[in-house]
């Protein structure tokens, strides 16, 4: 059973509804017996750092999160699910983030003109092969909504990634059980449920 974690900010139905849609059984739950219980767990997000990782200290759902994952469990954060995945936030106030992978979230700093948010269709370029991106092509798209990127990251860790007003988006990172889209998957059409279905059916 895949988990979809609810902390009160989650493009939630969405990924269930993708998740459904690929025979994957699922659930939406903040209940901290059914993280422990989990097979695999998402993190999905959408608004502010800040707010997002003060939600999980209120939702009690940081330690419970953190144990199953460093047992071992997979865990795929989505847009604000994948940044929260980092050291530390700078969206608002600066916020410690779950720690589990090297990097800070800070705004885009594009290097020629571009209009933030970065909102739509962008080509998923890869950088270092992972079994979450099996049966995609590089000639693929993937859509984003940010304004906020993972930046100080390990090369090791990324994945894959976007060009946008001359910046490298992370796009896909990795660190062992940890994966995390910056785009949403759920919303990528074939290439996004390939990527879904990968996790999905990781051992």
């Amino acid at each position: 059973m895949i988990v979809i974690i609810d902390y009160g900010m989650g493009n939630l139905k969405s990924v269930y509804n993708a998740l459904s849609t690929l025979n994957l059984p699922c659930k939406i739950s903040s209940d901290i017996s059914d993280i422990k219980n989990a097979e695999k767990l998402i993190l999905p997000g959408v608004g502010a750092f800040n707010e997002a990782m003060d939600n999980l200290c209120n939702y009690r759902l940081i330690d419970a999160i953190k144990d199953k994952v460093n047992n071992g469990c997979p865990l795929l954060g989505i847009c604000l699910g994948m940044q929260m995945l980092f050291e530390e936030g700078y969206e608002g106030e600066i916020r410690n983030g779950l720690g589990f992978i090297k990097g800070k979230i800070k705004r885009i700093e594009p290097k020629k003109y571009v209009k933030l948010p970065h909102i739509g269709w962008n080509r998923l370029e890869t950088n270092n092969y992972n079994n979450i991106l099996y049966g995609v092509s590089e000639e693929n798209f993937v859509y984003y909504v940010h304004s906020f990127m993972a930046r100080d990251m390990e090369d090791v860790n990324l994945v894959a990634y976007s060009e946008y007003g001359g910046v490298k988006i992370p796009g896909l990172v990795n660190k062992d059980n940890i994966y995390g889209a910056q785009f949403h998957p759920e919303k990528s059409g074939e290439i996004g449920l390939k990527i879904l279905r990968n996790f999905g059916e990781m051992i």
